[in-house]
C-alpha cells in the first residue's frame, strides 16, 4: 500500500465538508474525474469504503469519519509546523495592542515596552491605560498587564500568566506617625484616618491583611505567626485616583494601603514608613491576561517572555 500524502488528507476532508465530488473538485481546483479516480485509488489501497455515493450526496462511512477526523488533526499540525518554521526565519513584525492599569502601565510597563520595541524595530506597540479592565476580545487587544486574576468560572475564556508577585502594604508619612502613632495590630487601623482608594470593583473599605514571612526571621524562632485579619477602615479623604491618594499620604493626611511597586522608592527614601510590616494584602499580583486563542503570534510570545523576565525579580524591590 502506498503512503497517504498530505494532498490525500486534504481531499478526504474536503469531500466530507462539501458532500459532493463535483463541489470538492471546484474547491480544490481539480477535475471532477481526478477527484473520483483518486478517491477510488485510496479506497482500493486501504481496502475500505470511505464514502457512500448517491446521486444526490456523498457521505462518509464510519471508517471515513475516523479518517477525516484524524486527517483534520494532522493537517492542523502540518500548518502549525510550517508557521513555526516560517517564524524562525523571519523577523517578528506587526502590531501589538495592549491594555494596562494607569499606575503600573506608566511607571513600570512603559519603559519595558520602549526597550522591547527598540530590540524589535519591525514591531509596533499600542498601549492603552485604563482604570477598569476592558473587554479584550471585543476591543481587539492582544493582551493586558493587570493586577487581577480571572475568576474560575471565566478561566476558560482567558490565558493567564503571573509576571510578578506583589504586595499591597500599609504605609504612612513620618509626620502622621509622629502625631498619631503606629497601629500595633490590624484592628487598630479602625481608629486611624485611612486614605481610601476607590479603584476597580473591590470592596475598597475592607482591607484583608495576611501574614507575610519576614526574610530576616531566623529559623526556629519562637515568634508566633500573626493571623489573617479583615479590617473595616474609614477616613475623611477618598478618591478613585490611587496617585492622588498617594499624594495625600505623602502630605501626612493619613494611612494608605498601596502596592509595593508604587511606594518602594518612597519607603527607601524615608518619605513613607511601613506600618504593620508583618502584614500585607496579597491580592494584586501582576498578571498577563489575554483572550484565549489556539495559537499566539510570535511577536506576542516574544513580548510575554520579555515581560516575565523583566518583572519576575520584582525590580521595584531593587530601588535605592
Amino acid at each position: 500500500m502506498e503512503i497517504m500524502e498530505r494532498a490525500d488528507l486534504a481531499l478526504v476532508v474536503a469531500i466530507q465538508q462539501h458532500g459532493s465530488l463535483v463541489a470538492t473538485a471546484e474547491a480544490l481546483q481539480m477535475a471532477p474525474s481526478a477527484v473520483t479516480k483518486r478517491l477510488a485509488q485510496l479506497e482500493a489501497e486501504l481496502g475500505l469504503l470511505l464514502f457512500q455515493r448517491t446521486t444526490r450526496r456523498v457521505a462518509p462511512t464510519l471508517e471515513g469519519e475516523l479518517l477525516c477526523e484524524r486527517a483534520r488533526l494532522m493537517l492542523d499540525q502540518f500548518d502549525a509546523l510550517e508557521q513555526s518554521l516560517q517564524e524562525r526565519k523571519s523577523e517578528a513584525s506587526g502590531l501589538i495592542r495592549l491594555a494596562a492599569t494607569f499606575g503600573f502601565g506608566r511607571l513600570w510597563l512603559g519603559p519595558v515596552l520602549a526597550e522591547f520595541q527598540a530590540r524589535h524595530p519591525a514591531i509596533q506597540i499600542q498601549l492603552q491605560l485604563y482604570e477598569q479592565l476592558p473587554d479584550l476580545a471585543a476591543e481587539g487587544f492582544d493582551g493586558a498587564v493587570w493586577l487581577w486574576s480571572p475568576r474560575p468560572q471565566r478561566a476558560s475564556e482567558w490565558t493567564a500568566r503571573k509576571l510578578a508577585g506583589n504586595q499591597r502594604v500599609v504605609v504612612a508619612a513620618p509626620a502622621y506617625v509622629r502625631q498619631h502613632g503606629q497601629p500595633a495590630t490590624p484592628a487598630e487601623l479602625a481608629q486611624h484616618n485611612c486614605l481610601i482608594a476607590r479603584e476597580n470593583d473591590r470592596q475598597f473599605d475592607t482591607w484583608h491583611l495576611q501574614a507575610v514571612r519576614s526574610p530576616r526571621k531566623k529559623s526556629g524562632a519562637a515568634a508566633e505567626t500573626p493571623a489573617d485579619q479583615r479590617v473595616r477602615v474609614q477616613g475623611t479623604l477618598s478618591s478613585n485616583s490611587g496617585e492622588l491618594v498617594r499624594d495625600w499620604c505623602l502630605q501626612g493626611r493619613g494611612v494608605m494601603l498601596r502596592s509595593l511597586w508604587d511606594v518602594q522608592a518612597q519607603l527607601n527614601s524615608g518619605k513613607l514608613v511601613r506600618l504593620l510590616p508583618q502584614y500585607a494584602m496579597l491580592d494584586a499580583d501582576i498578571q498577563w491576561l489575554a483572550p484565549f486563542r489556539p495559537q499566539t503570534p510570535k511577536r506576542v510570545r516574544l513580548l510575554i517572555d520579555c515581560l516575565a523576565e523583566k518583572f519576575r525579580h520584582e525590580p521595584w524591590r531593587l530601588l535605592v
